[in-house]
């Protein structure tokens, strides 16, 4: 497993919604660029506003390493 930084994975837009800069799966939901959501809005159960501050642990996902498997937050 490997620890990025939110914002490696994550843009925070002037609007304040979040936008993953490219393809993540989280409890099997797999959504990329182009997805924002607001602070109240769970994908795959989690609710990523909840986490700025943190790094993220995850890895890539085998059969497409372009997707990383969110594992946890640290």
């Amino acid at each position: 497993m490997e620890r990025y930084s939110f914002s490696d994975i994550f843009e925070v837009r002037p609007d304040g919604t979040l936008s993953p800069k490219r393809k993540i799966n989280v409890n099997g939901v797999t959504f990329g660029p182009g997805v924002a959501f607001g602070p109240e809005v769970k994908l795959g159960g989690v609710k990523f506003h909840k986490y700025k501050n943190f790094d993220i642990g995850a890895e890539k996902m085998p059969d497409d390493p372009e997707v990383l498997i969110i594992k946890g937050f640290y």
